[in-house]
């Protein structure tokens, strides 16, 4: 017996929006009848809320700590569960295609396989890419990133829900609207002001670098009334969910990777070594005394194993492997 289409991505995802505001703890009788309408107004709305709910129950079902009704609202609890459990696992258990596991790797934020099959663009570890988009923006994603495109007759969005991306605004060669070009993260949204940035995505915020024009950005939580804050050419910004403040970058150059290089200046070694990690497999550990120490210089990422390998020639440091991807960074 020939099994039902999925339902598609964009109902998918409205589902699980639904089921956000639905066990927010705030929904009320207006947004209960709109919450009606719209399921009964396509027999796809109804076929993705089932399957919305069938995700969330499989949830529930292998987490154990979530509360009842919980699918889709407690942000906090799927995170922590989607974390134990595998790929493998939540394949058997909810074997509903890779349309339905997008909105939860959303809602996760820590499904990175799911994350890659479903983006319209995405990069394996280690991996960079360049893509001009059908507008004549140009897209370049970092390693490990994931983005999906959602353009119509409104706006050019781009999704950011895992990594790094650089953009170089086009004319909007699809429209002569000249649609507004923005990126959504978990934690607000940016719009391009005719401009050059590196968006990037981190554990509690995102980080904006403009390197040319301007970007607006607007916290997920700001209200509708709220200011827009504009970040300039040669500023960095930290985007959460509440606000948007200058940011220090440690001594990293944000765009250094776009030419294949981490470029940086007085930074210490821990925070070189971990940004070294998100290229690589495996764990890079560093003792304390080791992690207080400076580098500067351009490192090529074409080779990680080799960039290690120089550190000694530079720094008073030893690299030890237990395995080839468990190294150890000591001082000598």
């Amino acid at each position: 017996m020939p099994q039902p289409a999925s339902p598609a991505p964009s109902a998918v995802r409205q589902a699980f929006g639904w089921m956000v505001r639905l066990q927010s703890g705030t929904a009320d009788a207006r947004t209960q009848r709109a919450f009606a309408q719209w399921r009964s107004a396509d027999p796809a709305h109804e076929q993705a809320w089932q399957r919305a709910q069938e995700v969330g129950q499989a949830l529930r079902a292998d987490f154990g700590a979530l509360p009842a009704g919980a699918g889709g609202a407690s942000f906090e609890a799927l995170q922590a569960g989607a974390q134990r459990l595998s790929r493998r696992r939540l394949l058997a258990k909810l074997s509903v295609g890779a349309a339905v596991v997008g909105p939860v790797a959303w809602l996760t934020g820590e499904l990175a396989p799911w994350q890659r099959l479903t983006a319209d663009y995405s990069t394996a570890k280690g991996e960079r890419r360049s893509v001009t988009l059908a507008d004549g923006t140009a897209l370049a994603l970092n390693t490990d990133s994931a983005v999906q495109l959602r353009f119509d007759g409104t706006q050019r969005l781009l999704v950011l829900t895992r990594g790094e991306i650089a953009l170089v605004s086009g004319a909007d060669a699809q429209s002569a609207l000249k649609r507004p070009l923005r990126v959504q993260t978990r934690d607000g949204l940016l719009e391009a002001l005719g401009t050059q940035f590196v968006v990037r995505l981190d554990a509690d915020a995102s980080l904006l670098s403009v390197e040319e024009g301007a970007v607006a950005m607007q916290p997920a939580l700001a209200g509708a009334g709220a200011e827009l804050v504009v970040a300039r050419a040669g500023t960095v910004y930290r985007l959460s969910r509440t606000e948007a403040v200058p940011a220090d970058t440690g001594g990293l150059d944000p765009t250094g990777w776009t030419d294949g290089a981490l470029v940086i200046r007085d930074m210490r070694l821990g925070d070189f070594l971990a940004e070294l990690g998100r290229y690589r497999s495996g764990h890079i550990g560093c003792d304390p005394r080791a992690a207080e120490l400076r580098l500067s210089g351009v490192y090529r990422l074409d080779d990680t194993e080799r960039l290690l390998a120089i550190l000694p020639s530079v720094l008073p440091v030893r690299i030890d492997y237990r395995t080839r991807f468990w190294v150890q960074v000591s001082m000598r």
